[in-house]
């Protein structure tokens, strides 16, 4: 069984998906042997109305997940509400964590509003996922180009917020170096969907620790079976692969999961 840790509900901005609709979403995962999925919404990059998109996630969650479908909130430092925002993600719909896009919100890791809304999210210990990228530059929209999340001064907020747990989403670890860095800044994860060539996911465990690893799809915006098959080509042990299909997640996810 699987844990898929970057999933998204509504309707991506630009196209059509195959698996748009939140039941489609759910049979087609199912099928694939994915026993939960964390869900954030399309939504989140761009609409304004970031209150909306969150109690919309939070009830297709209820409606079609049956307990399958965890929601994760958007939530837009820019924006005047975000900290009423950042609550009711917490307190009223109960989510365990956010889902933040700074490359299409408009600020990056230098910001302080960015290292205030950390520390906001570990008060509530809260899981922050980081999306880096969410498709390719070559793929995006001509109107709408968004530059890939620059990293590298990340390590220095963690550092301050060791409770802290952080995913960092559709990330391209080419630099071994920077994930080195990252990984023993505070408790990092990152998951595999924009990992490619063959081998990915056995390179990737040379720089990130095997328990650092999840399971993420980026579904319906990328293909569900290419996360698959780049576990089964990986050569993983047994254990190591159940370890980064769903018990890492699991265990990031806390005893309530």
């Amino acid at each position: 069984m699987i844990v898929d840790t970057n999933v998204s509900l509504s309707r991506w901005p630009f196209r059509r998906l195959p698996a748009d609709e939140p039941a489609k979403l759910v049979s087609t995962l199912r099928n694939r042997g994915v026993e939960q999925a964390w869900a954030g919404s399309f939504d989140g990059i761009l609409h304004k109305d970031i209150a909306g998109v969150n109690s919309r996630l939070a009830a297709d969650c209820r409606k079609y997940g049956n307990g399958m479908l965890l929601p994760f909130g958007s939530v837009n430092p820019k924006l005047p509400d975000w900290r009423e925002d950042l609550r009711r993600c917490h307190e009223q719909h109960h989510m365990p964590g956010i889902r933040l896009h700074p490359n299409y919100h408009g600020y990056d890791l230098k910001d302080p509003v960015f290292a205030e809304l950390l520390e906001a999210a570990a008060a509530r210990r809260l899981i922050v996922q980081l999306a880096w990228c969410m498709e390719d530059e070559r793929t995006q929209h001509p109107l709408v180009r968004v530059p890939n999340v620059e990293l590298s001064p990340l390590p220095e907020v963690l550092r301050r917020l060791p409770a802290l747990r952080v995913q960092i989403l559709n990330w391209k670890t080419a630099r071994g170096d920077e994930a080195r860095r990252l990984a023993s800044a505070g408790q990092v994860y990152s998951d595999f969907a924009m990992t490619e060539n063959p081998g990915g996911i056995a390179r990737l465990l040379k720089t990130v620790p095997l328990e650092r690893v999840l399971f993420g799809s980026n579904f319906p915006l990328f293909y569900f079976e290419s996360a698959l098959l780049k576990v089964r080509e990986a050569g993983l042990t047994s254990t190591e692969e159940q370890a980064v299909s769903r018990q890492n997640a699991r265990r990031l996810l806390g005893p309530a999961s």
